[in-house]
């Protein structure tokens, strides 16, 4: 008959006892007898023990759980769907869409006409949405569809796909611009010196073939930079292993960007021992461009500090910082973006080919550090990297102070 531990003993007593009551009352016996029964039998049925599971249904529970069991820890997001209603998700799925998602509808989770239209067609296939958590994401959403009404439903994200793919299109876009300036430049004045020759005196000439040089220079600055910056960007997951001394390279890189010109506004202040684990080169190149940078844009006479000094046990402070014009905050953010300039005239006829703070900014990563820009409208421009002292660039060289 089953095991009786949960029938309701105290409501059958009670039952019993209307019988009795009925049957003294002067009820006849059967009918005292048959309301008992009835009493009790409908007690019985109502709290005995509940008819065990199909089997069906405890497969596709412990199916689900065990699936939940292994990609529960998985990074991509994961749910795991009987009749369109999430059974299981993982936990980087309840990050993504909320922990409430459970039980919930999946239509309903997702709320993308996309989705929407791919849950219904009860099929194998994959749809592409944005707008999932934040309204420029982009993810792609693989179902499968299991035995029983069940489903996987993976995520995707492909946004970082997205963003690199349309970082490559706007570079190409930049540096075939910036090549195509001083290339028609120089191709319009050598057409010029070829049709008028004869016509031009040496004056003209002598100007004309200045302009051809000076552009033709530009180009060959813009493919030296780009080469750098292709180089630096293939190397950011290797740890430079070399021990340099910072200080002498300071000290000598800063003076070979400002060369015997501008060698007397110039204001070094680089002592002590500090080790690094750098790459000479790509570190010079740091210095010869921040450098650079301060001498054309902190004004003709004002001078430039470089100066280095510890900060804490653990890290050593490069500040370049020049007296100028300053830059306007909305500018700051977006300063080491390729080819990005506050004054694109001004930047061109200095020479500049708009890829300086860009390299700066990938040989600062590679080596683990940090760097910062300040700058205040009137007063000048600061510009500081924080790199790690050789003892810890592998452990905490990234952290910032």
């Amino acid at each position: 008959m089953g095991d009786r531990s949960n029938f309701p003993w105290p409501a059958a007593a009670l039952a019993l006892a209307a019988g009795i009551v009925m049957l003294v009352s002067g009820a006849g016996i059967a009918l005292a007898f048959a309301v008992t029964l009835l009493w009790i039998a409908t007690l019985w049925m109502v709290g005995g023990p509940k008819p065990p599971p199909s089997a069906d249904v405890e497969r596709q529970s412990m199916s689900a759980e065990r699936m939940g069991e292994l990609f529960e820890f998985s990074d991509t997001p994961i749910i795991v769907t009987r009749r369109n209603r999430v059974a299981v998700a993982n936990r980087a799925a309840r990050k993504l869409l909320g922990p409430h998602i459970v039980e919930q509808d999946v239509r309903m989770a997702l709320r993308q006409p996309e989705a929407v239209a791919l849950i219904d067609r009860d099929t194998d296939g994959f749809a592409v949405i944005r707008g999932l958590a934040r309204r420029q994401d982009i993810w792609r959403i693989n179902r499968k569809t299991l035995d029983d009404g069940m489903a996987v439903i993976e995520f995707v994200n492909r946004t970082a796909e997205a963003d690199t793919a349309r970082a490559h299109t706007d570079f190409v876009a930049n540096a075939s611009h910036e090549l195509r300036t001083p290339l028609a430049s120089i191709l319009g004045y050598v057409e010029t010196l070829q049709d008028d020759a004869d016509n031009l005196d040496s004056a003209m000439a002598k100007r004309f073939l200045g302009t051809i040089e000076r552009e033709g220079r530009r180009l060959q600055d813009l493919v030296s930079d780009l080469m750098s910056l292709s180089r630096i960007e293939a190397e950011k997951d290797d740890l430079p292993s070399n021990t340099i001394s910072l200080a002498p390279l300071v000290r000598r890189a800063a003076s070979d960007a400002a060369g015997q010109d501008r060698a007397t506004r110039l204001d070094i202040e680089a002592d002590g021992e500090f080790l690094v684990s750098g790459d000479t080169q790509q570190l010079e190149q740091l210095v010869r461009n921040l450098v650079d940078n301060a001498l054309k844009y902190g004004g003709e006479e004002s001078s430039v500090s470089v100066s280095l000094q510890p900060q804490g046990t653990k890290r050593v402070r490069l500040t370049v910082a020049d007296r100028g014009e300053g830059i306007a905050p909305e500018h700051i953010p977006h300063l080491t973006r390729r080819f990005y300039r506050t004054d694109p005239g001004r930047s061109r006829a200095s020479g500049g080919t708009g890829l300086g703070l860009a390299i700066v900014k990938h040989i600062v990563e590679r080596h683990r550090g940090r760097l910062d820009i300040e700058s205040t409208l009137g007063e000048g421009t600061r510009v500081a990297v924080l790199l790690p002292i050789q003892d810890d660039s592998r452990d905490d060289a990234g952290e910032a102070d």
